[in-house]
């Protein structure tokens, strides 16, 4: 059966309706899941396989039937390591059904079909009794149900309902325990993601609205590969924390808690952001431990073992604080079922419980991402753009600005332009943008117009005789996720053609899609097949990650993904090349725009896959990339843009480079404006 989807065209700004069969949602979820990168954390594999032998022998030594429970079993791999180390039965539960298939086919395959009963329900709806899912409560159970914040899927309800109905009281765990660590810092680089500062321009002092600068932030984790962080970006004020555990072999609530900190501040400073981690000990007395620690934590970081399904998380104050050396301070964590949030206090306070996370209450963290706060704070991206605006502005310009939550338009009339206007995508985008003009005084001299762009008209630019002389864009649309999804700027300057005066200034003037071949030094894991985990035959996920793929169309699954690579290291292994150009004087054509060559591998690794971004050329002489930003070094190291998204097309396959130029990249895009997308392939051909 096949059914009518509406999707919103990132690109062209189009409602698109396309044809999916009733699968569709199944396999895009696990085509764009990293079940892979699980499967590759030999880290966590061996420390789980430790704990799951350890606690199965602990029971035996009682002289009990071991009976396993696995709450979201996956691949069932856990529950084969239980079988192994010498459970009697183990029951294996996982909710998404496709998963649920696969686990069954995998502990068949590897024959332990008669010790493993697979269950595809939540766990919360598992019954026990002799016409239940389960005969009888289990006394080991493993679990593996935590995210990056460790609570974030549901983990403690999970555990209440299993320690309340289906294991029995004081069960043997893996893991045993979850340790919160929290590290109060100062860091311009990370709050940035959260606040605007105050910029000085022609003379001018532009603020955030009050309503921003007094605002929690968004409620949400944010969550980074820390390790990408260097020391050298924040400040430690005080000790590593450990702000509370988890016992998961003992009922579990999962009502609010509070749990507080209280220590006296090493170095004085402006208190913003909680660095956090966790810990698992697999067994009892702590001596497997699987830890989340960033690598700058390791005395050798090579010992780091890399995982991108756990990583660390950042908290920002709700605001930020001046703290003094040997000031005693409490540092306080706050959880409901899903979430954590942090707070700091004086030490003599009183410590008051929150039962829920404050809201954003400016609608800025609704309208713009922390990537995007960092873009707008980044002082060196602004005076390219400045410079740039000061080329084309005249006395008597007119100018619109078409990007979402741009500060462009402010820029544009501070420099000296007659009437400017801006095109907002959203009602919300609209009001945070009256907010940042009404705080600087300028609510009369920049018009805001919550108006799609085939829809104004020259009554919304206040005169008939009124036509734009000046369009400007970052380009920057909330919408956007890979890299020519900002060609939304071009759709739109298209249909805004009959409103510009004939030689009117486009800025930017054009775009150029780059890409690179490269090898990743971590990444690459995501993606790739694993055939064999600690032993066990998985293949069937392999299988099934491709058969996903492939039912899926190239706007969904051949395509790139997009990745913040400043979190993902790479080197180069052949130089930048540009692919295509997108002239935006000119009109969106009717045909389409292709491109086809070759790359040769330059240097010698491992071919993991393509990088693809855009550069906008803002004038003749101003570029702005969103990939890379300084050059390739000798050894191919590549430093990454921090504010977009790069896009990432994987080979399935792994090619080895010598580096001497025979092997290369054979590369083929097409760009369809109609759809406003592209379709590329890639293929490389060895020496």
């Amino acid at each position: 059966m096949k059914t009518f989807c509406g999707r919103a065209n990132p690109t062209t700004g189009a409602l698109d309706w396309v044809e999916e069969s009733e699968e569709y949602d199944y396999h895009q979820e696990i085509a764009r899941s990293c079940y892979a990168d699980m499967l590759h954390d030999r880290d966590r594999n061996v420390k789980y396989y430790q704990g799951i032998r350890a606690a199965v022998g602990r029971v035996k030594a009682r002289g009990e039937k071991v009976v396993v429970l696995d709450i979201g079993t996956g691949t069932g791999l856990l529950s084969m390591m239980a079988i192994t180390a010498g459970a009697d039965l183990c029951y294996a539960v996982e909710v998404f059904k496709p998963m649920a298939e696969a686990a069954a086919c995998i502990v068949k395959k590897n024959g332990f079909s008669d010790k493993i009963k697979v269950i595809n329900k939540h766990s919360t709806k598992v019954t026990v009794g002799p016409d239940g899912d389960m005969q009888e409560r289990a006394n080991v159970l493993v679990t593996e149900l935590f995210d990056t914040e460790l609570i974030g899927e549901g983990a403690l309800p999970s555990y209440e309902h299993a320690h309340l109905h289906l294991v029995q009281e004081c069960c043997e765990a893996v893991p045993h325990r979850a340790t919160v660590y929290a590290q109060l810092v100062e860091s311009e680089r990370l709050w940035s993601w959260t606040q605007i500062r105050p910029m000085q321009l022609e003379g001018h002092t532009l603020v955030p609205p009050t309503a921003l600068c007094q605002c929690a932030g968004a409620p949400s984790v944010c969550d980074i590969q820390l390790s990408q962080v260097p020391p050298s970006a924040f400040t430690r004020l005080g000790p590593l924390c450990t702000m509370f555990s988890v016992d998961f072999s003992r009922l579990i609530t999962s009502a609010p808690q509070t749990h507080s900190c209280r220590f006296v501040v090493q170095t004085g400073g402006s208190a913003q952001v909680v660095l956090s981690w966790w810990d698992l000990d697999m067994d009892p007395s702590g001596t497997i431990v699987c830890s989340m620690a960033p690598s700058w934590t390791y005395s050798d970081p090579r010992a780091y073992p890399w995982r991108d399904h756990w990583m660390q998380s950042v908290y920002f104050l709700p605001a930020e604080r001046n703290v003094c050396e040997g000031e005693e301070v409490i540092l306080t964590v706050s959880h409901d079922d899903y979430s954590l949030w942090y707070s700091l206090s004086e030490g003599q306070r009183t410590v008051e419980k929150e039962t829920s996370c404050r809201p954003c209450t400016c609608q800025a963290h609704l309208v713009w991402t922390r990537p995007r706060f960092g873009e707008l704070n980044d002082h060196r991206r602004r005076a390219y753009y400045l410079s740039a605006l000061r080329s084309i502005l005249q006395p008597d310009s007119v100018c619109l600005a078409v990007s979402d939550g741009s500060l462009l338009p402010i820029f544009a009339h501070l420099l000296g332009a007659n009437k400017v206007f801006s095109l907002e995508n959203s009602g919300m985008s609209k009001r945070v943008m009256e907010q940042f003009l009404e705080a600087n005084s300028l609510q009369n001299v920049v018009h805001v117009l919550d108006v799609r762009p085939e829809q104004l008209s020259v009554d919304h630019l206040h005169g008939q005789q009124v036509s734009i002389s000046v369009l400007i864009g970052e380009p920057y649309f909330s919408t956007s996720l890979l890299p020519w999804h900002c060609l939304f700027f071009w759709y739109c300057r298209t249909a805004l053609t009959r409103l510009l005066r004939p030689g009117a200034s486009i800025l930017p003037a054009s775009a150029t899609l780059y890409m690179l071949a490269v090898e990743f030094q971590d990444l690459w894991r995501i993606r790739a097949p694993c055939s064999t985990c600690e032993g066990f035959d998985v293949g069937a996920m392999d299988e099934m990650f491709v058969l996903a793929q492939n039912s899926l169309d190239f706007r969904e699954s051949r395509k790139a993904e997009p990745h913040p690579l400043w979190e993902y290291p790479c080197r180069a292994l052949t130089k930048p090349y540009p692919v295509m150009t997108y002239d935006f004087q000119q009109c969106v054509p009717e045909q389409p725009i292709s491109s086809e060559g070759t790359m040769p591998l330059t240097r010698r690794g491992h071919c993991h896959g393509i990088v693809l971004w855009m550069e906008y050329h803002l004038t003749d002489d101003i570029t702005v990339s969103m990939g890379l930003t300084k050059p390739i070094s000798e050894e191919g190291e590549c430093v990454w843009c921090p504010h977009r998204k790069q896009g990432v097309y994987f080979f399935r396959n792994l090619w080895e480079s010598s580096g001497d130029g025979r092997a290369a990249v054979s590369y083929s895009l097409t760009f369809d404006p109609s759809i406003g997308d592209i379709k590329m392939d890639f293929s490389v051909f060895p020496s």
